[in-house]
């Protein structure tokens, strides 16, 4: 009923594409997630309904682990409530009761019918968690019996399947241990410590063991059989696979006969883990094919131990490391190579370099290090969220002259973690599933932003203001839910009562508390997350109210007990059953249910669309983060729309497998024209390259590019340096063209010949650049312009390597054209007004924006603010050429697809008003400026009311409001809308005689 008919945002487009295809996608891959996608695509009726099939997937996932859930709520329901064996059917009902509020409130909680409903890993790996933990439970039930270890070698296979989704379900394993202990074994202080020390051996064993170790060992083989042997690749691998599984048969052979029974479990537990981690050798295969999508390219142990340690991503210290500003201690990184990184080249594996492992000054480091992020604004909001004042520590600088700095001490780390990992990036998220959410805006510490609710206004109040004075951005968002705590309540009250029923009540509570623990402030130990997170990170959480849910559930059998002494035990199961169900689940779906249906959305995929569309044939267009780059594969791999275009997306274009993929033909996109070789970009060769302005003047830029490709020594040396570097002895280059030729192309139009600049001038303001802006300006020197190529407008002005002069927007990308424009305003490069009327007009789908059922998450208002940015700049460009019935049309269509009830008015909205005012169309222009200023006054009023601590979290966004009012004064100035400029005169004079400002 809820789930998006397609592809979402984020990951999803990725997911859908790889499980369709059988592609290789993101570290460290999901391949039993990928399979399980195939065969439910396999009933997808034609290639538009793929999303939707795989969507369903993880809606039946989420319907089974509910399934789960009920069947775990109603077993530990019955341990401490249903002693008898045959309960008076009060009992029974009071279990069923409690089974189905607890299951039903968590169906409906945030986090999980957010993943419920779309093609991601977490609804499947919530299923794993269910199914794992009430397979222990069925074990329970039977311990002692014969056969009865069946059970822990089910669940062995089903963690090691697990693997081939998320890892988030390893974290089941100590719960899982404390169930076997409290069955079979006394419950005292040492067999406790005994119980919890094996639970995290068989965690770290499964986690740091067979996972990467499996991989690890293989290497040495591999390397011993094709270094020292001269056997092929893979010999060593394959010769290791044949051994290891040789070796697990024997052992169970012998354990079996000799009857050890527990060597026995052990041994084929740890079998049917890797039986089920074998689903990773479809990563392998399908890498080997060198399909479209091959992310990492783990052909070979070697990339694949790379790929499945996630070394892309980099590391961060857990229990002792550096803090923010420690120095580097360069003498011991000397002393010592990191790992080294192996590459095939002539029949054998060679080491290219050695990862950098850093080492830091040891009077500037700590234990539990949390604020260690060296980027500026992460320790700006450390220095925030702590009120940092450090400590005094001398340490050297670059040349070994003493300095002091200012170290965090151990309590301002402590103090970070508490404020921000654990209370603003767990304990927030667990009060949206549990109490309310204020809106769908993600904040970053902000007071108005995605922070935690009540719905009980003096509570609220308390905590973020008056928020009645906010605008309808605020107010009337659609993930605003309120709860009024009542499953917080419920749930607290289930965990006391747990707490308190006796043995049986006392030993569950702990297994439940483990799992709470595990799957939620353990995974905040571990993440160790840095502020401005790119997205909100609920979802990592979800196993963590999963198990609050069955306290939830628990509750129920309190009200019950309490009951059933002023009335007969099943009018109590009742009433307890049906209160219980409408002030908690039924709630929690009333509320939810509007920013949580995405039955009509197809923001996603329309906007892949847009954006492929926007190129001209055998285009590459450059993109940069998930959203501009996943619903493009998507739409591409699945739907198979405009495969002519070479989708290149920059952060992964600093690494030589994903140069390789790009230098392929894939569809009906040609290879992208690079002139350097694999060696030549090769990790480790030209990561990053200097800019020396060793020549005066521009030189031209394939000459550039010849020069830092090449591997004479002369190239790599400069004078006082005596080592060597790739460098480009300049920061300026000239590109040059055929005119001719690029109106031949198509690049530009045969109206805009005129504006032909003499040539393409590039100068790079930077010291250093990195190998995708090589990249880019190898292309550029290659192409000789007879491809189109476009920048999407979400990529940043820092990939741009100073070309955004000759921008051309033409819709959802600026293509790059040899007419030199100069940035305005923020605004780059030109508009073809042809070529973008025909593409917003007639081309583009808007996936449901104008459609007010669809709801529009924070995600989509930043994809509408961009788009109505361009329309405006394509209004306006049309009116300056005098084409005022086309830019009529375009006013009018944004206000159609982007209205004001749907997308709140923003800065770029003003330009809209100036669009009509220029047309004579006042009316309509002053409404928009009348909405606009009337939300920024009530912004305004809201920051004013605000305590001063609390006016310190939103920053500079009071500014940003007037200055935004200030610009539709400047606005109406301009046009002379004389009763309107009253209008603001007076509400501006209101407010700052308000604040004082106009007091004698």
């Amino acid at each position: 009923m809820t789930i998006e008919p397609t592809a979402s945002f984020w990951d999803c487009g990725e997911f859908i594409s790889t499980s369709y295809k059988l592609l290789v996608g993101h570290p460290p891959g999901a391949p039993f997630f990928m399979i399980m996608g195939r065969f439910f695509s396999l009933f997808a009726p034609d290639q538009g309904a793929v999303a939707a099939m795989i969507n369903i997937m993880s809606a039946l996932a989420s319907a089974f682990t509910i399934l789960f859930l009920f069947w775990t709520i109603t077993h530990l329901a019955k341990k401490i409530f249903i002693s008898e064996e045959e309960p008076p059917i009060w009992r029974t009902m009071a279990v069923m009761g409690a089974g189905l509020v607890g299951a039903l409130a968590y169906t409906f909680s945030d986090t999980f019918w957010f993943s419920a409903v779309e093609g991601e890993v977490y609804a499947m790996s919530s299923l794993f968690t269910a199914v794992v933990f009430w397979a222990i439970l069925k074990w329970e039930n039977v311990a002692g019996k014969p056969y009865a270890n069946r059970w822990l070698v089910l669940i062995a296979y089903l963690m090691g399947l697990s693997i081939g989704v998320h890892l988030l379900n390893l974290l089941a394993i100590p719960a899982i241990v404390f169930v076997y202990y409290f069955k079979l074994y006394e419950v005292n202080r040492n067999n406790t410590i005994k119980a919890l020390v094996i639970s995290g051996v068989i965690l770290a064993g499964v986690l740091y063991g067979i996972i990467p170790g499996v991989v690890t060992v293989a290497s040495w083989f591999e390397l011993i059989f094709v270094n020292g042997l001269g056997l092929p690749f893979n010999t060593g691998a394959l010769f290791y696979a044949v051994l290891l599984i040789a070796a697990l048969v024997a052992g169970i052979w012998i354990t079996y006969k000799k009857r050890m029974a527990i060597a026995n479990t052990i041994l084929l537990g740890v079998t049917v883990i890797l039986i089920g981690y074998s689903s990773f050798a479809m990563i392998v295969i399908r890498s080997y094919a060198n399909p479209p999508m091959d992310q990492n390219s783990p052909e070979d142990v070697f990339s694949l131990m790379s790929y499945l340690n996630r070394e892309q991503y980099g590391d961060r210290p857990l229990f002792f490391g550096q803090n923010f500003n420690s120095p580097l201690d360069r003498k011991s990184m000397n002393e010592e190579d990191g790992a080294p990184v192996r590459i095939k080249k002539d029949g054998k594996y060679v080491t290219v370099m050695h990862r950098t492992e850093y080492a830091f000054d040891d009077k500037t480091t700590t234990i539990f290090p949390r604020m260690y992020s060296r980027e500026a604004h992460h320790i700006e909001q450390y220095k925030a969220w702590t009120d940092f004042k450090g400590k005094r520590v001398t340490v050297g600088d670059e040349r070994g002259v003493p300095k002091q700095i200012q170290v965090p001490t151990l309590w301002e780390n402590i103090k970070f973690f508490m404020n921000y990992q654990v209370n603003y990036m767990y304990f927030r998220y667990f009060m949206w599933n549990f109490s309310g959410r204020q809106n769908d805006i993600q904040g970053h510490g902000e007071v108005n932003k995605g922070n935690w609710i009540t719905g009980i206004k003096f509570i609220d109040q308390m905590r973020l203001g008056d928020e009645s004075k906010l605008s309808d951005l605020y107010t009337k968002n659609r993930g605003r839910n309120k709860y009024y705590m009542l499953p917080l309540i419920l749930g607290l009250v289930g965990m006391f009562f747990q707490f308190n029923a006796g043995k049986n009540g006392k030993q569950s509570f702990w297994i439940v508390l483990l799992l709470f623990f595990l799957t939620g402030l353990a995974i905040v130990i571990y993440l160790n997350q840095t502020p401005y997170q790119p997205r909100e990170r609920d979802y990592a959480y979800a196993g963590s109210f999963y198990a609050f849910a069955i306290w939830i559930g628990l509750g129920v059998l309190a009200i019950v007990d309490g009951l059933k002494r002023f009335v007969p035990g099943s009018v109590g199961a009742g009433i307890a059953t049906i209160l219980s169900l409408i002030f908690v689940p039924g709630i929690m779906a009333t509320e939810n249910w509007d920013d949580h249906d995405r039955s009509e959305r197809y923001v996603a995929r329309d906007l892949a669309y847009n954006y492929l569309n926007t190129c001209a044939d055998n285009a590459i267009i450059f993109t940069n983060g998930d959203n501009d780059t996943f619903p493009l594969w998507y739409a591409q791999e699945v739907e198979g729309v405009r495969t002519d275009v070479r989708v290149c997306n920059l952060s992964y274009l600093q690494t030589d497998w994903y140069i390789d993929q790009m230098k392929r033909k894939a569809y009906d996109s040609d290879p992208m024209p690079f002139s350097m070789n694999h060696d030549q970009y090769v990790t480790g060769s030209r990561d990053v390259v200097y800019m020396l302005d060793r020549i005066k003047g521009a030189i031209d830029l394939k000459d550039a590019i010849d020069f830092v490709a090449s591997d004479n020594k002369k190239t790599k040396t400069v004078p006082e340096y005596s080592g060597t570097l790739d460098y480009l002895p300049s920061k300026q280059f000239t590109l040059k063209y055929d005119s001719l030729k690029v109106l031949q192309n198509g690049i530009v139009s045969e109206e805009a010949a005129h504006l032909l600049a003499p040539q393409v001038d590039i100068n790079i303001k930077k010291d250093v650049i990195l190998k995708n802006e090589l990249m880019i300006l190898d292309l550029f020197a290659t192409n000789n312009w007879d491809r189109p190529v476009y920048f999407a407008v979400t990529v940043g002005a820092d990939n741009y390597v100073s070309l955004q002069d000759y921008f051309q927007l033409e819709g959802f990308a600026y293509q790059v054209v040899p007419i030199k424009t100069e940035s305005d305003n923020g605004q780059y490069g030109r508009v073809d007004t042809e070529r973008m009327y025909t593409n917003m007009m007639e081309k583009f789908r808007w996936g449901g924006f104008e459609n007010p059922k669809v709801y529009l998450d924070e995600n989509h208002m930043r994809m509408a603010n961009n788009i109505r940015n361009n329309l405006a700049r394509l209004a306006l460009a049309l009116l300056d050429e005098g084409k005022n019935e086309k830019a009529q049309k375009v006013l009018d269509k944004t206000m159609e697809v982007l209205s004001e009830d749907r997308v709140p008015h923003n800065y770029f909205s003003i330009f809209l008003a100036e669009g009509y005012f220029r047309l004579g169309e006042f009316e309509k222009g002053e409404e928009i400026l009348k909405d606009l200023s009337t939300d920024k006054m009530k912004d305004f009023d809201y920051y004013s009311s605000l305590t001063p601590d609390k006016q310190k979290t939103v920053g500079r966004e009071p500014d940003t409001a007037m200055a935004i009012y200030m610009e539709v004064v400047r606005m109406a100035q301009k046009y002379n809308r004389t009763d309107f400029m009253k209008q603001l005169q007076g509400d501006y004079e209101q407010r700052m005689n308000q604040m004082g400002f106009y007091e004698n």
